[in-house]
């Protein structure tokens, strides 16, 4: 094979690759730099629990899955888009950052923005004894 073949393939994947989102994991030290560089958070919990723990100061609150696990990604997303502009960074957190993961793939997989994911989620922000406040819901 000759090596145009090779380059036209490396290219093409470096193109895929740069073509979707991409999902870094943070720590809570992390995701106060960000915070601090205006990268908005989005809660993906529940109402009921952010009631039980309180949520990060300006965080934007938007439900991705119901109590059964159910979901509406096109929905959620134009919920997404009224908060903020979707093409620039955000980070995503829940309870203890699996479902935040799920979501953060979800976007990946369809446009092209970095997704930051609060690894641990907000169990690690509340066990470091970091502010949280009542939820407000608007």
């Amino acid at each position: 094979m000759n090596i145009r073949f090779y380059i036209k393939i490396i290219v093409s994947l470096l193109i895929v690759k740069f073509a979707f989102a991409e999902v870094i994991d943070v720590d809570d030290q992390e995701m106060i730099k960000l915070s601090n560089d205006n990268i908005p958070i989005v809660d993906v919990r529940r109402s009921s629990e952010w009631d039980q723990t309180g949520v990060i100061p300006n965080s934007i609150l938007l439900t991705f899955f119901d109590e059964e696990g159910n979901y509406n990604f096109d929905e959620w997303f134009e919920k997404l888009q009224l908060e903020i502009n979707v093409t620039d960074p955000i980070i995503l957190i829940c309870r203890s950052g699996k479902r935040s993961k799920v979501v953060a793939n979800m976007i990946d997989e369809k446009f092209n923005t970095i997704i930051y994911n609060a690894q641990s989620g907000i169990n690690s922000w509340i066990n470091k004894k970091f502010i949280t406040v009542e939820p407000q819901i608007n």
